[in-house]
């Protein structure tokens, strides 16, 4: 019995974590009224980083995928490349 059902949690396992990205992503867009964002890379690395947006006090915020909020400063698009895909590049380049 124990070796029919390893390939059944093994299967169940790997196609959770696939779910799991979707869904903080899902999250993240379901409080954003405003629309998205999205960035990628300036250095090449291929990768980007979808956020949504919110209209707060003080200007608009991202909403990253775990939930947490930034300011966009003035412009959006650059705060989120610089605080996501290209964050240590970022750092690198101001002596940080």
């Amino acid at each position: 019995m124990k070796q029919n059902f390893l390939p059944f949690a093994v299967s169940l396992a790997v196609l959770s974590l696939g779910a799991l990205p979707a869904a903080a992503g899902q999250r993240a867009h379901a409080y954003s009224p405003e629309g998205s964002v999205m960035a990628c890379s300036r250095y090449g690395h291929g990768t980007c980083y979808t956020a949504g947006l919110l209209a707060g006090r003080d200007g608009k915020k991202l909403v990253l995928h775990r939930g947490t909020a930034i300011d966009c400063g003035r412009d959006c698009e650059g705060t989120l490349r610089e605080a996501t895909v290209d964050f240590w590049d970022t750092m690198r380049e101001n002596g940080g």
